[in-house]
């Protein structure tokens, strides 16, 4: 089914608009989970939640890509998830080090007034990626939005762990500066 048919589903309140999301994008959204948590069992409980969560933002919303909008909604699920297992235990892992990495380069939330200013910066961020090569958007991407390990990375483009580590801090290093020059930083 069309994705632009599984919006109108949500759209008519629909039930089926979840089974048809759960055949077309389950694996997808488990995977984007899994890259966050590290849990089979956490992973396919924020899967779950984003079906309820699709449903509940369809209306009003209406996505031009299902896909990504179902992955940004298992990213922020995923996240808050790990965020309060982290409160509990501040412990290491794969999403810590994701994070210090981009903190290099990205203003606390303080220093954000408003959402405003937060939208503005996102847009600023999204620009910037969609200006790099396409490899290095890529990378950048897998590494930041669902959150891939390096290894995985560098086996998806036939890297080595340690180029693909040199393109991600080079690609940080840019967006510093591009978001310095914009003002953010």
């Amino acid at each position: 089914m069309e994705d632009s048919q599984i919006v109108a589903l949500y759209w008519d309140r629909n039930p089926d608009a979840i089974d048809q999301s759960k055949r077309k994008y389950e694996a997808y959204c488990f995977t984007v989970a899994h890259n966050i948590l590290g849990n089979h069992e956490d992973a396919e409980e924020c899967v779950n939640d984003t079906w309820f969560s699709a449903w509940n933002a369809m209306p009003p919303h209406r996505p031009d890509f299902l896909r990504l909008f179902l992955a940004r909604l298992t990213r922020g699920i995923s996240f808050d998830r790990f965020r309060r297992h982290t409160a509990r235990k501040r412990g290491g892992g794969k999403i810590t080090a994701v994070l210090d990495e981009l903190a290099e380069c990205l203003a606390d939330e303080t220093d954000l007034e408003d959402d405003i200013i937060a939208r503005e910066l996102a847009d600023c961020v999204r620009l910037f990626i969609r200006a790099l090569p396409p490899r290095e958007g890529d990378v950048f991407l897998r590494r930041y939005f669902f959150t891939e390990s390096i290894g995985e990375i560098a086996g998806r483009y036939g890297l080595t762990p340690g180029n693909t580590a040199v393109i991600l801090s080079r690609t940080r290093q840019k967006l510093k500066l591009h978001l310095t020059k914009e003002g953010y930083l």
